[in-house]
């Protein structure tokens, strides 16, 4: 049986492969000891470490344009809303997001970070020219030879995003997930902004997707049909268990309430379900300086798992 080291984090939609009571035919996936994922997709982005890997879908999509050979299966583990992405001090200047026009933004980590796309794009939808705005990144890009737009700087050497969104410093922070009594969205209640857009546009936003090493499909071509067909047997547990009224961690709340409000399943794999969603991230992406321009579906995953 063929090992294939695999980089994910232990979630719903995949805990049946973690625990390991649904395998992949053929193919046992020995999971890589890494604590904090975001370094796992900078290690499978700059060195391909991985057989297999959980990773960011712009990520992916960039680290794609940019030549790194791995390719994507459609399986999509991890999906979220963005409108409380966009931070801003309480009763502060900024209260809606076309005040942000002229003004610094701060971005966690990269430019190409998914939740940043997704912000962004969030509060493009309500108004706001985000080439009017300057983006100041707390960290470097996981794909080195991506080179961002103009608007787009570093943060002061060492100062946090939170110490200068408080500082006023930065008019907003997009993605740092700040815990401070001072700090709040800018788009009041996010989640059901974020159910009112699902319910408008059919997108509910994908992060994270799974690619496997271009070496490793080469050598073995059943294994995006063994990985396809073993991941969405492990989802499918999983959304059965939502459906029964499984709802310990917000995740779990959140994929209930989309799946109320849908009457579908939270989580759908292949292309044909998630097409509108991955053509919308796209035109997001091409529209920030991201991408430079959108790509047919059909070349950025595995052929024989196009559905």
């Amino acid at each position: 049986m063929k090992e294939l080291v695999t980089l994910t984090r232990a979630q719903g939609a995949n805990q049946a492969l973690i625990d390991g009571t649904v395998q992949p035919e053929g193919y046992r996936l020995v999971f890589a000891d890494e604590p904090v994922l975001v370094k796992g997709f900078r290690k499978m982005v700059r060195n391909l470490e991985y057989d297999v890997a959980e990773m960011a879908v712009t990520t992916y999509l960039t680290a794609k344009e940019h030549g790194v050979a791995f390719t994507a299966l459609p399986i999509f583990l991890v999906r979220d809303f963005h409108h409380g992405a966009t931070q801003v001090v309480r009763d502060g200047p900024i209260r809606q997001p076309t005040d942000l026009a002229g003004r610094q933004v701060g971005v966690n980590r990269g430019y190409t970070v998914t939740t940043g796309v997704w912000g962004r794009a969030a509060l493009a939808e309500a108004g706001l020219d985000l080439r009017s705005v300057t983006w100041v990144l707390s960290g470097d890009e996981h794909v080195a030879s991506y080179v961002p737009p103009a608007n787009v700087v570093p943060a002061p050497e060492g100062r946090s995003l939170e110490e200068l969104l408080l500082a006023g410093d930065v008019a907003a922070v997009v993605g740092a997930a700040i815990k401070h009594p001072d700090v709040v969205p800018l788009i009041p209640q996010p989640e059901e902004a974020g159910l009112a857009s699902l319910r408008r546009t059919g997108v509910f936003p994908i992060n994270h997707l799974v690619v496997v090493k271009d070496s490793v499909l080469a050598a073995e071509p059943d294994l995006p049909t063994a990985l396809l067909e073993a991941f969405t047997l492990a989802k499918r547990r999983y959304v059965a268990q939502l459906r029964a009224g499984l709802a310990e961690t917000a995740q779990d709340r959140l994929l209930r309430r989309v799946m109320d409000a849908t009457g579908r399943d939270p989580l759908p794999y292949g292309l044909a379900a998630n097409s509108v969603t991955l053509e919308t991230l796209m035109g997001h992406a091409v529209a920030q300086g991201i991408l430079t321009q959108p790509v047919a579906l059909e070349r950025v995953f595995v052929p024989a798992s196009v559905t």
